[in-house]
C-alpha cells in the first residue's frame, strides 16, 4: 500500500502545483491586462483634457473636469480689464470664389486655414502665454489678454502690452504671408481695453467667449479702420503710450452706438534698446 499512497501523494502534489501555477499565471494576465487598460484609460484622459484646453482656456477647463456640471449650469467670470483684439482680413471676400479649378473654393479655405494656423502658432509662444484665443469668425481672428489672476497684471499691464505686441506680429506675419504666397491679403486689427464678462455657453459644444461694451468697441476699432493698420482706443493709447509704444492720432471716427471717438494708430513698439 505505501508506493499506492506515495503515488496518489507525489500525483496530488503535482496537481496542486499545476493549479498553483495555473492561478499564478492567471493572476499575473489579470494583473497585466488592468495595467494595460489603466494606460489606456489614462491616455484616453489625457487626450480629451488636451481637446478641452483646444476648446476652453485652461482655469475653466480644470474647473469642469473637477466637477460634474448640470446642463443648466452657467459658468462666468466678471474680469476687471480685459485687453480684446479682431483682427480680420479685409478683402478675402474677395479672393475667396468657387471654381472649378480651385475645387469650388476649397482651395481658398485651405490657404484661410494655413494663415489661422500661423496665428495659433505665434499665440502658443511664450510670450503670448498672457493672451487667449477667443475664436475665429469667417476671416476675423479674435484674442484677449488678462482673462484670469495667472494672466492679469493689475500693476505692470504686461497682458496689454503683450496683446498689442501679439497685433504688430500678425501685421508682420501677414506681410510675409503675402510675399510667399504672392497674395494681397489686407488685414485691419482693432484693439480695446477694459471690463468684460467672460463665461461657457451651451451644455452640448460648449462655447467660451466674452461679452460687454469694451468687446463691443473692439470689433468696431476693427470694423471702422484702415487696411494694414493698428486702431486702438483712446484707453488703449493711453497705456501704449507711457511704455513708449509708437502711436500716432488717427481723428475722431463714428463708430455704431458710440458716437464720435478719437482713435489713434499703433504703429510699432518701443524702441529697441
Amino acid at each position: 500500500m505505501t508506493p499506492i499512497v506515495i503515488t496518489v501523494f507525489v500525483l496530488a502534489l503535482y496537481l496542486h502545483a499545476q493549479q498553483v501555477e495555473s492561478t499564478a499565471r492567471l493572476d499575473f494576465l489579470w494583473k497585466l491586462q488592468a495595467t494595460e487598460e489603466k494606460e489606456e484609460m489614462e491616455e484616453l484622459q489625457a487626450y480629451n483634457r488636451r481637446l478641452l484646453h483646444n476648446i476652453l482656456p485652461k482655469d475653466v477647463a480644470a474647473h469642469f473636469l473637477a466637477r460634474e456640471r448640470r446642463n443648466d449650469e452657467l459658468y462666468y467670470q466678471s474680469c476687471e480689464c480685459v485687453a480684446v483684439m479682431f483682427a480680420s482680413i479685409s478683402n478675402f471676400s474677395e479672393f475667396y470664389v468657387e471654381l472649378e479649378a480651385n475645387n469650388e473654393g476649397v482651395e481658398c479655405l485651405r490657404l484661410l486655414n494655413e494663415i489661422i494656423a500661423d496665428f495659433d502658432e505665434i499665440i502658443s509662444e511664450d510670450q503670448f502665454r498672457q493672451l487667449e484665443k477667443i475664436k475665429t469668425i469667417g476671416s476675423t481672428y479674435m484674442a484677449a489678454s488678462g482673462l484670469n489672476d495667472s494672466t492679469y497684471d493689475k500693476a505692470g499691464k504686461t497682458h496689454i502690452k503683450a496683446l498689442a505686441d501679439f497685433a504688430v506680429r500678425l501685421m508682420e506675419q501677414m506681410k510675409y504671408i503675402n510675399e510667399h504666397s504672392f497674395n494681397n491679403f489686407r488685414m485691419k486689427i482693432g484693439l480695446n481695453i477694459g471690463p468684460v464678462v467672460a463665461g461657457v455657453i451651451g451644455a452640448r459644444k460648449p462655447q467660451y467667449d466674452i461679452w460687454g461694451n469694451t468687446v463691443n468697441v473692439a470689433s468696431r476699432m476693427d470694423s471702422t479702420g484702415v487696411p494694414d493698420r493698428i486702431q486702438v482706443t483712446t484707453d488703449m493709447y493711453q497705456v501704449l503710450v507711457a511704455e513708449n509704444y509708437q502711436l500716432e492720432y488717427r481723428g475722431v471716427v463714428k463708430v455704431k452706438g458710440k458716437g464720435e471717438m478719437a482713435t489713434y494708430f499703433l504703429n510699432e513698439g518701443p524702441p529697441s534698446s
